[in-house]
């Protein structure tokens, strides 16, 4: 690949991440709306407390996504600011890891996903995988599982 491709196919990568991720922050949003409607449609009824539970567990719930939308909102901010343009000679945010057994993309926690056909794991800086590799250069190796895994290419 040239200089020019590497980039491009980065910059595909992080555009992946970004739509994945108001993916995610579009179903939190959703989760957390159905759980205040949730909360404000419970009735008052005969049964004394019932209401109340189930007032307080749809505000727990709403509790819970809308910290998972600022955790959401907190990735994108972060890959938002990581630069894929330049070619990195070391493992590093931003970068593109090609091991034999593996492609990583550290820039924000996607998981392994599909890439164009391509397995890709998608990793957040601060992951304990990322903080393992991270500095590694082309031809290093580090130990994953017990493997030894080497890094084919960086950039």
């Amino acid at each position: 690949m040239t200089r020019n491709e590497k980039i491009a196919f980065k910059d595909s990568l992080k555009q992946f991440c970004i739509t994945f991720i108001q993916q995610r922050i579009q179903t939190t949003q959703a989760l957390i709306n159905n759980a205040q409607q949730a909360a404000n449609s419970e009735e008052k009824s005969s049964a004394g407390d019932k209401y109340e539970t189930a007032r307080a567990m749809g505000h727990i719930e709403k509790d819970m996504h809308t910290s998972q939308l600022m955790q959401h909102v907190k990735e994108l901010a972060g890959l938002q600011q990581v630069d894929v343009h330049k070619i990195y000679s070391v493992a590093t945010a931003g970068a593109f890891i090609q091991c034999s057994s593996m492609a990583l993309f550290v820039a924000a926690g996607a998981g392994r996903q599909l890439f164009n056909g391509k397995a890709v794991l998608f990793l957040s800086p601060g992951a304990p995988l990322a903080k393992l590799i991270n500095g590694k250069k082309t031809g290093e190796k580090f130990a994953l599982n017990g493997t030894n895994i080497i890094i084919d290419d960086v950039f």
